[in-house]
């Protein structure tokens, strides 16, 4: 009988801890940091297909979007951030809420599917935003540009997605270089960083967007391979995003995989790791 009874306490002691570190690791992705994971090319060459990083969710206050999505789909889970928050949602306000600045990397969600997006604030509430022959311009004046080389990569599979790349030097075979021209763009206020073209098409050219108050307009890195505020939500783009659909800010990479999976750290990129996202 003593056994058993020891059995029992040894059972729920281990209960008791499971539920204490599901609830510190829930507060702490809640309220600190959120870990993202890179699974397109939107953002290349500032961010890669396979980057680890921690969102850090203090940057910019909390709203209803703070609370974590869980989505495990091969155990048919779908927690949404709206059901254990959504009586938050509506007013377009943040707790502790602090601006975003131009130039910011953001993780923010979706404001019709509801799916974490990352993309490069450029353009702030009231400002115009308009594209013209691949040229971003804001408030009617073109941003800087200045050369910046080419990128390549290796063409083929990446990620968990085995997702290709597109590659200005035309289609190419697997393992051949992809090559994309680059950029480096200086946004207003003095942020710079890597931009890539592909290709010219419609996204090179649009009409004139005002941002509205409370709004703010994001841009992928990699231009003519980003889904982002140039396409509306009708179109299933992303459109304005409301201030409470930020999520929070990426400050660093922690580590880098090229692989299918993360888990692989044989294909983990050595020049990556602790690397600052600008």
């Amino acid at each position: 009988m003593a056994r058993d009874g020891k059995k029992q306490n040894g059972f729920v002691e281990t209960i008791k801890t499971i539920f204490w570190a599901l609830l510190i690791a829930g507060v702490f992705r809640s309220v600190f940091f959120q870990p993202f994971w890179i699974p397109s090319g939107s953002m290349k060459d500032t961010l890669l297909i396979g980057d680890f990083l921690f969102v850090n969710k203090m940057a910019y206050g909390y709203s209803y979007a703070s609370c974590p999505s869980v989505r495990l789909p091969q155990f048919g889970v779908n927690i949404d951030a709206k059901d254990l928050c959504g009586v938050f949602d509506g007013d377009n306000t943040r707790l502790f809420g602090s601006e975003p600045e131009r130039g910011d990397v953001v993780v923010f969600r979706h404001p019709a599917t509801g799916l974490d997006y990352i993309k490069r604030l450029v353009a702030l509430p009231g400002e115009t935003v308009q594209m013209k022959s691949g040229v971003l311009h804001i408030n009617g004046a073109p941003v800087a540009l200045k050369d910046g080389g080419v990128f390549e990569e290796t063409a083929g599979p990446q990620g968990p997605q085995g997702l290709r790349p597109r590659c200005e030097n035309g289609p190419v075979g697997d393992g051949g270089t992809c090559i994309k021209s680059r950029q480096i763009e200086t946004l207003p206020g003095g942020v710079s960083h890597g931009i890539l073209n592909i290709g010219r098409q419609a996204s090179d050219n649009t009409g004139v967007f005002t941002v509205p108050a409370g709004h703010y307009f994001f841009m992928g890195d990699n231009r003519d391979n980003s889904t982002d505020s140039r396409m509306p939500r009708i179109a299933r783009g992303v459109g304005f995003v409301p201030f409470e659909n930020l999520i929070g800010r990426a400050d660093r990479i922690m580590f880098s995989s090229a692989g299918r999976s993360m888990f692989f750290f044989w294909t983990w990129r050595g020049d990556r790791f602790f690397k600052a996202v600008k």
